[in-house]
């Protein structure tokens, strides 16, 4: 996907305004990023489609195809359908697909949108396969009783659904890719001849698919022009986080070289609270990596330094997960929470539900609701003053036992919370009148997966009031943990911890 310099400059240059329109694209986030920037991350803010996923999902429906197929076919000649006579053409044929339609690179994301190339591979692959097994039944004396025209039934119709199948993937992948949706968005950090040699490395590369959105670099004049390569510098480092905080970014590339280490430690600093992968250079450094240190843009090297968690089909999981469980709680719980419903309805007047404004995925603020436990006209909904021990303002059980937590369950099935993850705090919230990002080195790390009903940090007794700097601190640590180590059976480990946390009151309140 190589681009010449008009398409660089026109995807990254701010559209002409019409007469009367000055001034920049408003900012979100209340930042200073300069016009140029903001227009160019308001365009990025479509997510993008994993090529890991899209292949893998193609994969798994071209073996269900195969499979259904071939049980349809053996159904039809009487065969039953339990016997080895059946099975065994059944999983010899999907182990058989899954191996030449790999090797014929059916699942590259070029050859699916190339509707000849496409066909021509699965064609063969396809018949490469019912080669294979009429081999097997002719010399190998096995699958007796397996018809050899139900091998051509299966074939035929097997062969026109997954050309079919796929005609409609390649309509799919060729929108996807003018939409943008297929490539990986990328950052280079750093600025110059280095920065300069590596995009024409990048561009060299055939079937490249990333996409440099722009430069951010700390230098000025000649050591970091305004254009490298066709591409703008829209900023210094400290904007980029910020500029990443509204774009869908994928990759940081930093092309500062590996031999300015004070200078890379403190771009690395200043970046790794970011939900992306941030990756280093090393096309003009002639270093030799570890495998697992390692990986490379076409034939261009490059250092996996920080890798972005829970991504591809992990954030699929994890998010099939928060659905299904999420659901079944919901089911489980509803008596409990019409009932506390009823009870703070009965008790005092306002709105049963309350909204507070809280730190979401990569700093969105995002509504978190729960269930009304001060009373209306003492609420707090900005946190400017802690919940104490023996607030006269809140209602202690459903504090103490996190019922008032419950509505969460809804802000999972709506995408904006986790079952698991790091709580999501207030976004003034604060210890000796110092926010808790000013508190604690790094704390916007905590905010690279989706905050959760509940967290590794709470069920090991970091909840309740944050009084001191080491309450913060020990949070952040654990928060950190979890985003680091996460796995399914991590998240039910914690759940299944939660209820039993929830009995050590002592700090919940």
């Amino acid at each position: 996907m190589t681009r010449n310099h008009a398409d660089r400059l026109r995807d990254a240059l701010p559209a002409e305004k019409p007469a009367g329109a000055e001034g920049a694209v408003e900012n979100p986030h209340g930042g200073k990023l300069s016009p140029q920037a903001l227009q160019i991350a308001s365009r990025l803010q479509k997510s993008v489609i994993s090529p890991t996923v899209l292949a893998g999902t193609v994969r798994l429906a071209d073996l269900a195809i195969v499979a259904a197929f071939g049980f349809a076919s053996l159904n039809s000649g009487g065969v039953p359908l339990t016997s080895s006579t059946t099975l065994l053409p059944v999983v010899t044929a999907l182990v058989l697909s899954a191996a030449f339609f790999q090797a014929s690179d059916c699942y590259q994301i070029p050859v699916m949108r190339n509707i000849v190339a496409q066909g021509a591979r699965i064609t063969i692959a396809w018949t490469l396969v019912f080669v294979t097994l009429f081999m097997a039944k002719t010399f190998g004396n096995v699958m007796r009783g397996f018809e050899g025209d139900l091998l051509i039934i299966w074939y035929g119709f097997g062969l026109a659904t997954l050309l079919t199948v796929r005609l409609i993937v390649s309509s799919f992948v060729r929108h996807w890719t003018r939409d943008g949706r297929l490539e990986r968005r990328a950052v280079i950090v750093g600025g110059g001849q280095a920065a300069a040699d590596f995009i024409h490395e990048i561009e060299r590369q055939p079937n490249n698919d990333i996409r440099i959105c722009g430069l951010f670099d700390d230098r000025k004049g000649d050591r970091s022009p305004d254009i490298v390569a066709g591409y703008p510098k829209l900023g210094t480092v400290s904007d980029l986080v910020e500029f990443a905080r509204i774009a869908r970014i994928d990759m940081l590339i930093v092309t500062i070289p590996l031999r300015a280490e004070k200078r890379l430690l403190e771009f690395l600093k200043t970046l790794w609270v970011l939900p992306v992968d941030i990756r280093l250079s090393a096309h003009t450094d002639k270093l030799s990596f570890r495998d697992r240190a390692s990986s490379f843009i076409g034939t261009v090297p490059i250092v996996d330094v920080v890798l972005k968690p829970m991504a591809d089909w992990d954030s699929i999981a994890k998010r099939g997960f928060d659905l299904v469980v999420a659901s079944m709680l919901i089911v489980l719980l509803a008596p409990v929470m019409l009932a506390t419903a009823l009870a703070i309805r009965l008790d005092s007047k306002g709105p049963v539900l309350f909204r507070q404004k809280r730190y979401g995925f990569n700093n969105e603020v995002i509504d978190v609701l729960k269930f009304r436990s001060m009373y209306h006209e003492m609420a707090d909904p900005t946190a400017k003053k802690v919940v104490t021990r023996n607030d006269p303002r809140v209602g202690r059980f459903i504090r103490r036992s996190s019922i008032d937590e419950l509505p969460q369950l809804f802000n999972v099935l709506r995408g904006e919370l986790s079952l698991v993850g790091p709580r999501p705090h207030a976004v003034n919230a604060h210890t000796n009148e110092k926010l808790w990002d000013e508190v604690v080195d790094g704390y916007f790390a905590r905010h690279k997966v989706k905050p959760g009903v509940t967290g590794w940090a709470q069920i090991n007794g970091w909840r309740g009031e944050v009084d001191t700097q080491e309450k913060i601190q020990k949070r952040v640590e654990y928060d950190v943990y979890y985003i680091e180590n996460w796995s399914i059976l991590f998240d039910i480990r914690i759940l299944i911890q939660t209820p039993f946390a929830l009995l050590k009151t002592e700090n919940a309140y």
